[in-house]
């Protein structure tokens, strides 16, 4: 990723000049965020991403030429030797779409139906190293995955389990940090230990992988 110094600098990719108007407006009222790029196309967007090496790209999905999970794909996803952040803000909630993007690498999938408030801390999040995805569509995902019985062969210790878990449910490095009485600082330290064990991108593949292993409930005591 791109070193981060000074305020946020973000490329607004979105076939529609009055929302590449509304989000500069929001993002530039922020004191840790500049707007240093705008494109109405994905093509566009990928050339002026690899020219500006902004800090992060807000990406809608649907745009002509590439789409935003395309540009996701190019300026961020597996095997990209110097991948940009990719946060893609959309109309549309398609499981697909969310699923897709956040395989690719993106650091996020917010609806523009969320709001101002959640689209700085998505950027805030992403630059931060976590993942945020609206609400509405954390839920409905985690409710579509089918856990199994819970496996005898994880990898992960009793405390990075109980980490996993937590992540799961969406907490942030500090509350989690909280709630098992350790710094934000050595929760940050488990979960990169535990993304190494399970090979996992992000948070999101760790919540994935707790779900489909049926270990995002505690086990209930005999």
């Amino acid at each position: 990723m791109t070193t981060h110094l000074g305020p946020t600098r973000i490329l607004i990719a979105d076939d529609q000049e009055d929302v590449r108007s509304g989000f500069r407006l929001i993002l530039g009222s922020q004191p840790d965020m500049s707007v240093v790029g705008e494109a109405a196309d994905g093509l566009t967007a990928v050339d002026l991403a690899r020219a500006l090496r902004p800090d992060l790209v807000l990406a809608d999905i649907r745009m002509p030429g590439v789409d935003g999970l395309e540009l996701t794909r190019r300026l961020a996803g597996p095997g990209v030797p110097d991948p940009i952040r990719v946060l893609v803000v959309t109309t549309f909630d398609h499981d697909s779409y969310v699923r897709t993007a956040l395989h690719d690498g993106a650091c996020g999938f917010l609806l523009k139906r969320s709001g101002p408030g959640l689209l700085i801390e998505g950027v805030r999040a992403a630059m931060a190293g976590d993942i945020l995805i609206s609400p509405q569509l954390t839920v409905r995902l985690l409710q579509t995955l089918t856990p199994s019985a819970p496996t005898r062969l994880t990898p992960l210790t009793a405390r990075e389990t109980e980490i996993a878990r937590l992540v799961t449910q969406g907490h942030t490095n500090a509350e989690i940090g909280t709630t098992l009485s350790i710094s934000p600082g050595t929760a940050k330290t488990h979960i990169a230990n535990i993304q190494t064990k399970l090979k996992a991108r992000n948070r999101v593949g760790i919540a994935a992988w707790t779900w489909e292993n049926g270990l995002a409930n505690p086990t209930p005591q005999n």
